[in-house]
């Protein structure tokens, strides 16, 4: 039966670990070669900010760059650094922007900003004078966020001025809308009329509309480049209808001790689960500094060899424990399973109270990763 530790790879890993992070770069691979299907106007980014969305941005880049990709965005300039000996010749853009004083930096390693500002509009038109050439950048519009990019004001003090642009080569010009994943949302349209309207006050570029929920918009959110994130990691571009993208994590925890209790008897800190009957627990290395977020407590699930086992008391700091009354094979030592295919990152943030992209950048470096395809 150990079905959980056998089909790990790297014996001696599953020997020591105490919990193994299984990436699958293959699907992320697949799940990307869905997207550019999705998207017949124009190619597919990767978007690998936040390490990768937890899951390691460097051998997720590697790997979609030898699926093809050519266009990555990331969100520090120092996530791009990071990764740029990964995607040589590979576009690399910024999407936090251009922050004073590392003009310099951006140049040398051929990695672009996003401008949203005139200020950084400014900046980087001043580093062309310079530098003697034209660099290239994208411009970010913002038709509705409000976080980052260039409001209305902006852009016609772009269409007033041409020189502001000076030096400056226009690679994409870009937005990002605000509730892309819900189809019927009116805002979607809406911003699309706001994004074209700028457009046609800017000088004539390739666009990029389309995040992982607006791919599945269909063609009149297609553009020039789309810029997918979420859907890559497996995470459900469109939460009304099946997930269509492939699973790619695996999190298996091992069971450290298991403690017989009698019906009456509580579970961790603060005494929240009482037991209804004589009751098995099982101990697994994992908790909240791991990323398994506390608000699973009483909420969340394990998986093994197909039964569900629940979640009980309090998620503590690096232990969690689980009901597996129902599970009598199960002894130390062997490993549940916490992410999984049919208990994806969708799934588990449901009963965490947060959504996909919080569960997976949140998951720690105290776990051994394991990757497929590499």
């Amino acid at each position: 039966m150990r079905r959980e530790t056998t089909d790990i790879s790297g014996a001696a890993l599953a020997q020591h670990a105490g919990a193994l992070l299984e990436i699958d770069l293959d699907a992320i691979a697949a799940n990307y070669a869905l997207l550019r299907a999705r998207h017949p106007s124009g190619p597919v980014a990767g978007v690998v900010k936040a390490d990768g969305y937890g899951l390691g941005a460097a051998p997720v880049a590697a790997r979609l760059f030898r699926a093809g990709c050519r266009h990555f965005f990331v969100a520090h300039l120092s996530e791009a650094l990071a990764i740029r000996a990964q995607i040589p010749g590979a576009l690399l853009a910024v999407l936090n922007g251009l922050l004073p004083g590392t003009e310099d930096v951006f140049l040398q390693h051929e990695i672009f900003p996003v401008l949203g500002s005139l200020e950084e509009i400014s900046s980087w038109s001043t580093q062309a004078r310079r530098a003697g050439k034209k660099l290239p950048a994208l411009l970010h519009v913002d038709t509705g966020m409000s976080r980052l990019g260039l409001d209305f004001s902006a852009v016609t003090a772009l269409a007033t001025d041409k020189n502001l642009l000076a030096g400056i080569g226009i690679q994409y010009v870009m937005t990002h809308l605000v509730s892309s994943e819900i189809p019927n949302d009116t805002r979607n349209a809406h911003q699309k009329e706001i994004f074209d309207a700028a457009c046609a006050m800017l000088p004539p570029a390739p666009r990029s509309v389309a995040n992982s929920s607006a791919i599945f918009l269909g063609p009149d959110f297609g553009s020039d480049l789309a810029r997918p994130g979420a859907a890559l990691y497996g995470i459900n571009p469109t939460p009304a209808e099946e997930n269509p993208m492939a699973n790619v994590v695996r999190l298996l925890v091992r069971v450290l001790q298991i403690r017989e209790i009698r019906a009456g008897e509580t579970v961790g800190y603060n005494a929240t689960w009482t037991a209804q009957r004589p009751s098995r627990i099982a101990t697994a290395c994992i908790g909240y500094a791991d990323g398994w977020r506390r608000t699973l407590s009483n909420r969340g699930t394990a998986r093994f060899d197909g039964t569900t086992l629940p979640l009980v008391g309090r998620v503590s700091m690096d232990l969690t424990s689980f009901d597996i009354t129902d599970r009598p094979d199960i002894a130390p030592g062997v490993f549940l399973e916490l992410l999984g295919p049919g208990h994806g990152p969708d799934e588990v943030a449901a009963q965490a109270g947060t959504n996909a992209y919080e569960v997976l950048t949140s998951l720690g470096r105290r776990f051994s990763r394991v990757y497929r395809g590499a």
